[in-house]
């Protein structure tokens, strides 16, 4: 084993056989335990993921027949189906060995064991335990996509007229290839409008998402349209775009709008030939994309400002979808609360039930600037918080004032008053009490003691 890994754990009643494994196995793994009492291997599965257990066939109360070994073996497998157990057994016990693997032990070492054999071995069991784990993983992330694709819009609901509107135009648009625009504030989903069209499309190839916003000027070629080796300094190898790495399905190109005019060029000249040329090459790579891209900035006025093509614009906006802000669908954010919230106690292992009426009623006179994404974050962070079973009012520390409430004018920029105004308006909220005042506030009673007392309050 050229490198150490693999987490080891070697039960056996012999303290010079535990001692002697430890000392060879250290050199070549990451992690070795050993136990002299298999009583306690339940709670050491409980505690750690091992990829191999030796275990030895037999132990002090039963040192003949092996039924020890065999009982922790069933043991170890009922608790984990997918360990690698490796018998350390005497000469004499080959055949029980043989029997032991049938019974689903991974294979057998004889003592006294070749430190080069059951290092080769230990080594096969690491490998194959990391196999059946991405194995595993992989069979998860197939169920989650085969779950994902039974929900044509997953994610994404809403019970309002507005989004409504939405659904039915991606319902009649995603079996086409046309181009979409998607248009709204940021956190309004558009993404997850990207995602159900290509889910609900008929194009087998990726769904690639890229974030225009966050590539420079100087990397939005290579890493749109792909680069050769030796094309700049840092290309090592040839390396293709986003364009051919979702040729054959789905493109989304979220920020658009911040696209400079010569970059814009760029891409309106491949949309227009369905062809790229990597930095550095004068290969032409067909490709077949469907586009969808986004931008929470006013499109169409930059493009009657010249700020952006037109004749790009008519390209990517066969299809436009204009996503509501959440304070325009007050009707969904109870349902998404919930929705946010069955998922979220489940993540967290907490025992939160619901959320209280008065605290729904909050979160709907809401003005939510950052839509649905903010929605949830506050959700989230509400359940982490708790220590009750319902969510209440407290439970959410809203940054911005509420619709219908009187806004907090700040007349000064000196820190201490500001501060005191806004304790005085919590305060004043919550008609002195302090444990609610406290926790809209983000305090401790006892630092908004401190503060009351500073503030002659």
């Amino acid at each position: 084993m050229s490198e150490k890994i693999g987490k080891i754990l070697a039960v056996d009643d012999n303290e010079d056989i535990l001692i002697s494994l430890k000392l060879l196995l250290k050199q070549h793994v990451e992690l070795v335990h050993t136990e002299k009492d298999p009583q306690k291997i339940p709670e050491l599965l409980k505690d750690t993921h091992y990829d191999v257990i030796l275990l030895d066939m037999n132990f002090s109360s039963d040192m003949i027949s092996g039924k020890e070994g065999f009982f922790w073996l069933q043991r170890i497998l009922e608790i984990d189906p997918d360990a690698v157990v490796i018998f350390i057994t005497a000469f004499g016990d080959v055949e029980k060995a043989v029997r032991a693997v049938h019974s689903g032990a991974t294979d057998f070492v004889l003592k006294p064991w070749q430190n080069e054999k059951l290092i080769a071995t230990v080594n096969s069991g690491v490998i194959l335990r990391r196999s059946k784990s991405e194995a595993f993983a992989l069979r998860e992330r197939q169920q989650g996509l085969s779950d994902a694709y039974d929900q044509p819009f997953h994610d994404f609901i809403g019970v309002s007229e507005e989004m409504q509107r939405v659904f039915k135009t991606i319902k009649k648009v995603a079996k086409t290839d046309a181009s979409v625009l998607i248009l709204g504030e940021n956190g309004t989903g558009k993404e997850l409008v990207a995602r159900a069209l290509h889910r609900n499309s008929n194009r087998k190839g990726n769904f690639l998402s890229v974030d225009l916003g966050s590539i420079s000027e100087t990397l939005f070629e290579s890493e749109l349209f792909g680069h050769v080796k030796g094309a700049y300094t840092d290309a090592k190898k040839d390396r293709p775009g986003r364009f051919e790495i979702a040729s054959g399905g789905t493109l989304f190109l979220d920020e658009i709008g911040n696209l400079s005019l010569p970059l814009q060029a760029k891409l309106l000249t491949v949309i227009e030939k369905g062809e790229v040329i990597r930095v550095g090459s004068n290969k032409h790579i067909p490709v077949d994309v469907r586009l969808i891209c986004a931008t929470n900035i006013p499109v169409h006025q930059l493009s009657k400002e010249k700020k952006f093509r037109q004749d790009l614009l008519y390209r990517i906006n066969t299809i436009e979808i204009h996503l509501p802000p959440l304070r325009e669908r007050v009707e969904d954010i109870s349902l998404l609360a919930n929705h946010f919230l069955q998922r979220l106690v489940k993540k967290y292992g907490k025992s939160v039930s619901g959320i209280s009426k008065s605290a729904m009623k909050k979160l709907e006179m809401y003005n939510w600037p950052g839509n649905v994404r903010e929605l949830q974050h506050a959700i989230e962070r509400a359940i982490i918080l708790s220590e009750s079973s319902y969510l209440e009012p407290g439970d959410f520390l809203l940054s911005a004032s509420s619709k219908g409430t009187e806004e907090f004018v700040i007349e000064t920029y000196n820190l201490e008053e500001v501060e005191k105004k806004t304790i005085e308006k919590v305060i004043r909220k919550y008609k002195g009490n302090i444990t609610q005042a406290a926790r809209e506030l983000g305090l401790t009673r006892t630092s908004l003691y401190r503060r009351l007392e500073k503030y002659g309050l």
